[in-house]
């Protein structure tokens, strides 16, 4: 297993209104199923664990491009929408963020009994995970959030994340258990987060003298370590860290601008749309009535499907498929939203029933988008970003809210709940008392 790079999250607050968590979680629900049906429950696991993927992913399902509440709101739309007869699908979420992460273990005991795991083995690969990412990398983030993604014949990916509260950011960590030889040694899928130069990772292969010299030291008593601390001398400066991997840099901006955009991809989703032509495609699809701004979104959630890892370095292009919660780089047309998932839906349902043909012509969306990418971007006749923008905004009729409303305090008035201790439970290094935790909702 290699890292697959790393990136930027601005730390957002926060909750995601029903209107969009409800939709988010029928699309995860029909896109996990395409993917399935492709290729298979274990390349599922392999696109959680690559955080460019991710981060797309979220963006396509009208989340917020760029923030750090795209981590748990796309765990979360997908612990809902697999939830519902996992076991068809043979994939099961668990986790999530505060309190919810803390119980994974008693989830998967209970995903174990129904169905046969070891669940013993995946609540050590769990727990390791979070201790290695709250104990053995010291990179100033505390985790909060964890969620573990696991198939029925044990094959898992863990995607957690801890924030830096002081320096408003988030850092999400990837793992994935194909190709996992240690849980001390270079185990991560990926690392997304700020690069804040220096920091202290005993996973590093390189650190193996260190974590064999820090065993040596306990298994000989305190005195040995008291009298090794005693001869320390000052250290020399040391050397920042250099990520050799890709690095994601998600900027602190909320809005959509023509630099977050790889213009000619854009271009090419958009073509492709465009020359497969509304009526044609439905008359191919049998839904009549499909518009050319479902299309333009279906070709987006194809490259979701089928697209290679080397096309997800701009995430923000993804919103341009449905919009943006915040209204960014437009707002989310419940309309065209739920239009793509009903295409999507009478896909992957004809799809089952073994006519495969509607699920291909999304299929060749992506492939049409690929082969016009070039032309697209030279032709004179291709849109600007601005007149992009300025589309996506045409005949908006209604601005939905853009977060939920504030919880109601429960219990009487006046009455205060116990604070739980501060204490290390199931997972090391998530914090329950982190605000919003108890919501499905909640960033």
């Amino acid at each position: 297993m290699d890292r697959t790079g790393s990136a930027d999250l601005p730390l957002h607050s926060g909750r995601v209104p029903d209107w969009l968590a409800q939709r988010m979680a029928r699309m995860s629900r029909v896109l996990v199923e395409a993917l399935v049906l492709h290729y298979g429950r274990h390349e599922v696991l392999r696109r959680l664990a690559h955080p460019f993927w991710f981060q797309s992913l979220g963006a396509v399902m009208g989340m917020d491009w760029h923030s750090s509440g795209v981590t748990t709101t796309v765990l979360g739309a997908l612990k809902r929408g697999l939830t519902p007869g996992g076991r068809q699908l043979g994939l099961y979420v668990v986790g999530g963020k505060g309190l919810q992460a803390r119980r994974t273990p008693d989830e998967l005991r209970i995903i174990g009994d129904r169905v046969g795991i070891d669940a013993d083995a995946l609540i050590r690969a769990s727990r390791l995970a979070a201790k290695v990412d709250s104990a053995a990398v010291q990179d100033g983030f505390e985790l909060y959030a964890h969620s573990l993604i696991l198939s029925d014949d044990n094959a898992w990916a863990v995607v957690q994340q801890g924030m830096n509260a002081n320096a408003r950011q988030a850092r999400r960590y990837h793992w994935l258990s194909e190709g996992l030889g240690s849980f001390v040694e270079s185990p991560h899928a990926a690392i997304e987060g700020p690069n804040q130069g220096v920091i202290l990772n005993l996973t590093d292969r390189r650190a193996s003298r260190a974590r064999a010299a820090q065993v040596e030291l306990v298994s000989q008593g305190p005195d040995v370590v008291l009298g090794a601390l005693r001869k320390l001398r000052p250290a020399p400066a040391p050397v920042p860290f250099t990520p050799l991997l890709p690095h994601l840099q998600m900027p602190v901006h909320e809005e959509v601008t023509r630099e977050d955009v790889v213009l000619r991809r854009l271009h090419g989703t958009l073509a492709a749309a465009a020359e497969q032509g509304p009526r044609d495609f439905a008359e191919l699809l049998l839904t009549p009535g499909v518009g050319a701004r479902t299309v333009a979104a279906l070709a987006s959630v194809a490259e979701v499907l089928h697209g290679s890892p080397s096309r997800f370095t701009d995430p923000a292009r993804f919103a341009f498929a449905q919009g943006g919660k915040d209204r960014q780089p437009f707002p989310v047309r419940l309309d065209v939203y739920d239009e793509t998932l009903r295409v999507l839906r009478s896909a992957v349902d004809a799809a089952k029933l073994g006519n495969d043909e509607r699920l291909q012509a999304i299929r060749e969306l992506d492939r049409q988008a690929r082969r016009l990418e070039a032309a697209a971007t030279g032709a004179s006749s291709a849109p600007s970003f601005e007149a992009l923008v300025q589309e996506g905004w045409k005949d908006v009729t209604e601005l939905l809210p853009t977060d939920a409303p504030p919880r109601r305090p429960s219990g009487r008035p006046g009455w205060r709940r116990r604070s739980a201790e501060r204490s290390q439970l199931e997972l090391p290094g998530l914090d329950e008392d982190t605000p919003g935790n108890s919501s499905p909702h909640s960033r």
